[in-house]
Formats: structure tokens, C-alpha cells, sequence
């Protein structure tokens, strides 16, 4: 978009002064003015969603710049076709791209739209339930109608809004941490930002809206045979749904769980049963992170980050692979996964909705 300000104006220019062509592209012609706006809210949304930037930025406030990005295309389109040589000498050109405009907006509208207004009235979801799970951390359980028919497979996340007073705007994606059922969903969240600290604040009944599901960490390829999760944080939540719904044999599966300390294990009573019902192997790895790129906590780095893989789980090669944690970390144990001899094709990787990263 940038090169193509540029090279128009140097071309209209023609070897003259090019800012002066640019401004007077702006102030003359129909729809460039529009388009100037348009392309400095498409900016900010980009500058605003490197990772250095958003590391600085709450994650409500991240989300609110984001949507600038749909005024943003609405204002940069119209210069094209009031403006373009292509579309102001054909009106069948014309009516073929408000056509496809009119396509995408439609598209817009029915699903991030229509689609949530219809699942929202069909299944009503109120919270249920809110139980303390450890120090900052909260899951909520939610009831509602018909959520046999909710098309949601363990390990997705949605988009959620509470109607409980100031903030519901703010939609927070929060992963399912248990298995769906048909008469209950429940989400688990840390406290790190204004969304996930209202959680644990919430009253039964409160009415919720949510958008999705979304996510592609799921058993959908999974067919049987050695699986291996690799959990950091927050990150395991999604995971603990896929122990609930995966097809695993006693001894089959292992979850690797990456935290601070033992005291921050989330969920040791539900990784108990697993561990004494389906035969889950539980690998807690302990210890504060490594400098550089690794998985590890800096105590266990020096035996190399494959090896540690190797030695908890030792069929990893042939094993389907699950990780969720904050994007670096999820990085470095899908690098850590292949040196240890998993294909790529086997390996799905999701960092964590939200932002954060363990310390």
C-alpha cells in the first residue's frame, strides 16, 4: 500500500517535486483525501500489532485499534473507483468491483455479525459458576441451550463479552479448559489484564455474549497412537480439554507442563485423574526460563531442548504433537519437537490467545 503511494506520486511528479504532487493528490482529487485517512488507521493497526508494540499495550486497548482497520479499508476504497483511469471509462468495471466490495462486506456482516447474533439466541449462555483454580487464576463455567449443537471441538477458543456493567463492549479470548459437554462449557483464565481480572468477580446468572469458535488446536487429525501436549502457563487450559476428548490409549499420552513452580500447577487434582483413569503421564518442568531460545527452564537447558523432550516422552517421534504457550516459548518446543525427530506435519502450534509470557 505504502509503495503505491509512492510510485504514484513520483509518476504523476513526473520529475518534479513529489511532495507537492502528494499534497495536491490529496486536496484535488475525488476520494484521496479519504484514502489519506484510511491508510494512516491501516498504519496504526500494523505498527500497533508488531510485537514490541503490543507487549506495551493492554489488550483491550490493542483490540479497540484493531477494529480502526475496517474504517480504514471503508475510507481508502472509494478513491479507486472515483479516481482510477480503469473504473471511471467502464461502468462494467465499475459494477464488477462494487460488486466485489459489496461480496467482502457482506461477508463481514453475516459472519462476525449475523452468525454470533444467531448462536447467541439459540444457545443464551449465562455463567453458572466461578471457582478460584490457584493464585490469579479463575475458570468460569457457563450453561445455556442446546450446546449439543454448538459446533465447538476441544482445544478452541472464543471471544467472549460479559453483561455485567461497565466493560462488556471488550470482547477477551478465553480457550475452553475442559472438554465441551451438552450442558456445560467451562473457560479458565489468568489474571493479567482489565478482561481477565473481571472474571473472578462475575455473579451466577450473568448473561454472555461470544463470537467463534475460532482456533485450530484440535484432535481433528489425530487418529490413536502416542501423543504428546506441551503446555507453558496459561497454555495448558486448551490442552486439558484435548485429554478430555482424544482418543488415547492407557500410557499413550503425555503432557509436559511448563510452569514457574509446583505451586503453580493449575488443575492438579483433574492431571491426577487422568494420570490414575486414562494413564496420562504428567511431566511438571519447573524453574525459571533460559536466556535464549529454549523451552526450558536454565536448570535443565544445558542437556538440550530435544533431549529433555526424548527423555519424558521416549516415542515422541512417532507421536502427534499439541503445544500452547506464549508465542517465543511455543517456537522454541516446536524447533525442540522436530530435532527430536517428530515430522513438521504432526506438530500443531498455537500461542496462547492473549498476550504474556512466563518469567
Amino acid at each position: 500500500m505504502v509503495t503505491h503511494i509512492v510510485t504514484i506520486t513520483i509518476g504523476y511528479a513526473a520529475g518534479g517535486n513529489a511532495f507537492a504532487q502528494l499534497w495536491s493528490l490529496i486536496t484535488i482529487y475525488p476520494g484521496v483525501l479519504l484514502a489519506t485517512a484510511g491508510t494512516l488507521l491501516i498504519l496504526t493497526v500494523v505498527v500497533t500489532s508488531m510485537r514490541a508494540a503490543r507487549r506495551r499495550l493492554r489488550y483491550e486497548s490493542w483490540h479497540l485499534l484493531h477494529l480502526y482497520a475496517y474504517l480504514g479499508v471503508g475510507l481508502a476504497l472509494p478513491h479507486q473507483i472515483w479516481t482510477g483511469s480503469d473504473f471511471t471509462s467502464s461502468v462494467a468495471a465499475r459494477a464488477y468491483w462494487w460488486t466485489l466490495y459489496a461480496a467482502a462486506l457482506g461477508a463481514v456482516l453475516a459472519y462476525r455479525i449475523g452468525l454470533p447474533l444467531i448462536r447467541n439466541r439459540r444457545h443464551r449462555l449465562v455463567v453458572s459458576g466461578v471457582v478460584p483454580e490457584g493464585p490469579g487464576l479463575t475458570s468460569v463455567y457457563l450453561t445455556g441451550e442446546r450446546l449439543g449443537e454448538l459446533p465447538v471441538r476441544a482445544g478452541q477458543f472464543f471471544t467472549w463479552r460479559f453483561l455485567d456493567g461497565t466493560g462488556w463492549t471488550r470482547a477477551n479470548p478465553f480457550s475452553l479448559s475442559a472438554s465441551p459437554r451438552t450442558d456445560q462449557l467451562r473457560i479458565t483464565a489468568k489474571s493479567r489484564g482489565d478482561g481477565s481480572s473481571r472474571l473472578a468477580t462475575l455473579e451466577p446468572g450473568t448473561k454472555v455474549l461470544f463470537e467463534g469458535p475460532f482456533g485450530r488446536l484440535t484432535g481433528e487429525h489425530y487418529e490413536g497412537g502416542p501423543v504428546v501436549l506441551i503446555a507453558c502457563g496459561i497454555g495448558v487450559t486448551p490442552l486439558l480439554s484435548l485429554l478430555g476428548e482424544l482418543p488415547y490409549g492407557p500410557g499413550e499420552a503425555t503432557l509436559i507442563y511448563r510452569v514457574r513452580s509446583e505451586e503453580e500447577i493449575a488443575f492438579a487434582a483433574e492431571l491426577q485423574w487422568y494420570a490414575e483413569h486414562r494413564g496420562v503421564n504428567v511431566v511438571p518442568v519447573t524453574g525459571h526460563r533460559a536466556d535464549g531460545p529454549s523451552w526450558l527452564p536454565a536448570e535443565l537447558a544445558t542437556q538440550g531442548d530435544a533431549e529433555v523432550l526424548r527423555q519424558a516422552a521416549p516415542r515422541i517421534a512417532e507421536a502427534r504433537i499439541y503445544i500452547c504457550g506464549p508465542a517465543e516459548w511455543a517456537a522454541a518446543a516446536s524447533a525442540a519437537s522436530k530435532a527430536a525427530g517428530v515430522r513438521a506435519a504432526r506438530i500443531t502450534s498455537n500461542p496462547s490467545p492473549g498476550k504474556g509470557a512466563l518469567e
